[in-house]
């Protein structure tokens, strides 16, 4: 029986992934004078404005220009006038910046602040990873066709193969399935901000050119494949200029697109002591580590926390009848292999470096453009199956 999935990207442009990139980014400033800096940072933006706000607790007193990276990094998005959607260089920008509550911090580092005791859980929460074997990437397909079409879009514009486009964009791919396995594109949806003086038809034309066929397989388009292309008529007005934007407001774009559960909590602008990220981190490398293994098809890896504790409250596995062995086998064997406490999975992945920045846009999984994200090697598929023989 066949059926349909959709999954959706935006471009770094889009006002909500611009948050999550100053987010990270102010995150990834503190983190390289302090790996031990406690960071969560907001960041709201809207016309002519940008605020950016949170807890943050540092060792040693750092101070970071927060303003100064705000500004650079919008730069870097494309937003150089109120023309365009947001001038990096005239728009307001407020910076409200305070210590990490003593109650949450307690929770953290403990009572005593003694380095001897486990590091507790920054939150209490439920967090998800998963795999599948549909992609290169281990990823679903619609999502990682989502994001490549993103990339695509980004790159486009920013390599000026055309002149007309401008920072802020979505895409959108849905995905026909049989048999539970994916057999063609059923749509693709693209929205890009582009200049005043473009013709409909031209960019149309240009987008299915030289964005979609270069990036989508040719033997899942057919002639049923129905492409959405700008589909109001007019993208003029983009970013903060037509639409707020919030950091930790495009969660699904961040995992999975919906094809796996999501526990609510969002990753940017987050140390790794909360495990929102760092434990979503480590179900994603549980998740893929089994798939490259072969032990399934298949993967969703769970987890929950409570605030304070190291030690995980919940954790299982659930292969959707695809695993060589039972999923509470899966799930026993991958407790022994793989540490769940959020003081291991810091030290395991190491994850108190400046690595976040580049995750805020095109999602956190998947990523085979970035070199140096720990969640996403295989490097315990060796050990997995040792363990399944054993």
């Amino acid at each position: 029986m066949g059926m349909w999935f959709t999954s959706e990207s935006v471009s770094p442009g889009h006002p909500d992934k611009m948050c999550d990139q100053i987010s990270d980014g102010v995150l990834d400033a503190y983190l390289a004078q302090d790996p031990e800096a406690r960071v969560a940072c907001e960041t709201f933006t809207t016309r002519d404005y940008l605020l950016v706000a949170g807890e943050i607790t540092t060792q040693n007193g750092v101070t970071v220009n927060v303003e100064q990276i705000a500004r650079r990094i919008v730069r870097d998005i494309g937003y150089t006038s109120q023309e365009i959607g947001f001038d990096c260089n005239k728009s307001e920008v407020q910076v409200k910046i305070q210590e990490q509550s003593a109650d949450i911090a307690r929770g953290v580092i403990g009572r005593s602040q003694s380095r001897k005791r486990k590091i507790g859980a920054g939150d209490q929460g439920m967090m998800f990873g998963g795999a599948t074997n549909e992609t290169e990437e281990l990823m679903p397909l619609p999502i990682a066709l989502a994001h490549r079409l993103a990339r695509r879009l980004t790159e486009v514009r920013q390599k000026r193969i055309v002149d007309y486009l401008r920072p802020d964009g979505k895409t959108q791919v849905t995905v026909q399935y049989e048999n539970s396995q994916p057999v063609a594109i059923q749509k693709i949806v693209i929205a890009a901000q582009h200049a005043p003086w473009v013709k409909l038809k031209d960019l149309q034309a240009d987008l299915l050119e030289l964005v979609i066929k270069p990036t989508v397989p040719a033997e899942l388009l057919t002639k049923k494949t129905l492409y959405v292309i700008n589909g109001t008529g007019r993208f003029v007005t983009g970013g903060p200029a037509a639409d707020s934007g919030m950091t930790g407001r495009k969660i699904i774009v961040d995992t999975y697109g919906g094809y796996f559960r999501h526990g609510g909590g969002a990753f940017s602008g987050k140390d790794p002591t909360k495990v929102d990220r760092s434990a979503s981190y480590m179900m994603r490398y549980i998740a893929k580590n089994i798939v490259a293994a072969g032990l399934a098809d298949k993967c969703e890896v769970r987890v929950a926390y409570a605030i304070g504790q190291a030690d995980p409250i919940g954790f299982d596995v659930d292969t959707f009848g695809t695993g060589k062995l039972p999923d509470c086998s899966l799930a026993k064997i991958a407790r022994e292999l793989f540490p769940l406490t959020p003081g291991g999975i810091i030290a395991h992945l190491n994850l108190r470096r400046p690595i976040y920045q580049p995750t805020a846009a095109f999602g956190h999984f998947g990523r085979t453009d970035l070199q140096d994200l720990p969640w996403e090697r295989t490097d315990k598929v060796a050990e997995l199956r040792s363990a399944v023989k054993a």
